[in-house]
């Protein structure tokens, strides 16, 4: 059974950082290309990074330049370094297999002064 835990959200203040992690279990994850997805209120998912299982990464405009994607085999775990944070980041941060979406509770991401 494919499970997918997020941790790391919390309340920031515009212009400054977080880190996401992902903790997958049930799964090989070394063979799986992953992604973070959000969702703000009252607005679609959208995908917002991506990292592949060699660890080639890929990035949503908005976030180019201040999130980085990254993975670590060895742990089964998958992080989102999240940098310059702006209100419109705010939303539920998930994780997924980017080719089986499988969601988790999510971690709540707030960026407020």
């Amino acid at each position: 059974q494919v499970q997918l835990v997020e941790s790391g959200g919390g309340l920031v203040q515009p212009g400054g950082s977080l880190r996401l992690s992902c903790a997958a279990s049930g799964i090989i994850f070394r063979l799986y290309a992953m992604g973070w997805y959000r969702q703000a209120p009252g607005k679609q998912r959208e995908l917002v990074a991506t990292i592949s299982r060699g660890g080639s990464t890929n990035y949503t405009d908005s976030v180019k330049g201040r999130f980085i994607i990254s993975r670590d085999n060895a742990k089964n775990t998958m992080y989102l370094q999240m940098n310059s944070l702006r209100p419109e980041d705010t939303a539920v941060y998930y994780c997924s297999i980017l080719t089986m979406p499988t969601w988790g509770q999510g971690t709540q991401v707030t960026v407020s002064s």
